[in-house]
């Protein structure tokens, strides 16, 4: 393989992202989302993604539509999140910095439609803004498998309004399996494993409010993160020549 589709899916995505922020700067990361997801959507259309399109991070564009797509790191240290300074100031900088490596690998990166549409916030904006979500990739995953279901959640208008893009998938199982999220759900692809108990989202945050929490949050969504860049490894071992 050339260098520019060598895949790494340790590749912390900070080292080419400067001063700005890698979902928007690293070129490597841009291009590694893009041999992973350039590949046939469940009924056996293609969906090529390009980069060539002027301030548009991936983009497609065939008979299916035209899809604007960015990148968002989605299992989150909330190392930078304010209201949980009083958690992450008990940890050591060690045990947050082997985190913070770890969720810039390729297994803790989306990507989702980029673009605004009218009446709701981007996909991006609406999961990290409430704080039933906060940001997390397992409770962002339950609330895609309840829009598949056609039941609520807190993101329903937002993933509403981007049915389109989901509808390329045909059902919450070819979401889960175009995208490499299969460590993410059980054994029947049917239920999500939650990295934290869970309450219907019923409670007010989804962010640890302890310590205790915080670390059981941190193992289970590190576990995940390893599986998830051993399945993409594999799968680039298998599919990218």
């Amino acid at each position: 393989m050339s260098d520019d589709s060598e895949f790494d899916p340790y590749f912390d995505s900070r080292d080419d992202a400067g001063k700005g922020d890698p979902d928007s700067t690293s070129k490597r990361l841009r291009r590694q989302h893009q041999l992973l997801w350039s590949k046939p959507l469940p009924n056996g259309d293609p969906f090529d993604l390009v980069t060539t399109r002027k301030n548009c991070y991936l983009f497609h564009e065939s008979d299916r539509g035209r899809f604007f797509l960015s990148s968002d790191t989605v299992v989150p240290t909330f190392r930078s999140w304010l209201r949980m300074k009083p958690i992450t100031e008990q940890l050591s900088p060690d045990e947050l910095d082997e985190f913070q490596v770890l969720n810039h690998s390729m297994a803790g990166a989306m990507v989702f439609p980029g673009e605004r549409r009218p009446g709701s916030l981007t996909i991006n904006g609406a999961r990290g803004m409430d704080l039933r979500i906060a940001d997390r990739m397992d409770l962002t995953l339950e609330a895609i498998r309840r829009h598949y279901a056609g039941e609520q959640s807190p993101l329903s208008k937002t993933l509403d309004n981007y049915r389109d893009f989901f509808e390329l998938f045909e059902d919450f199982h070819g979401y889960v399996e175009h995208f490499l999220l299969q460590d993410l759900v059980d054994e029947r692809g049917e239920t999500v494993r939650l990295f934290t108990p869970f309450d219907d989202f019923g409670v007010t945050s989804a962010l640890p409010q302890t310590v205790d929490a915080y670390r059981a949050y941190r193992d289970e969504a590190t576990a995940f993160l390893h599986a998830r860049n051993r399945r993409m490894a594999d799968w680039a071992a298998a599919n990218l020549r």
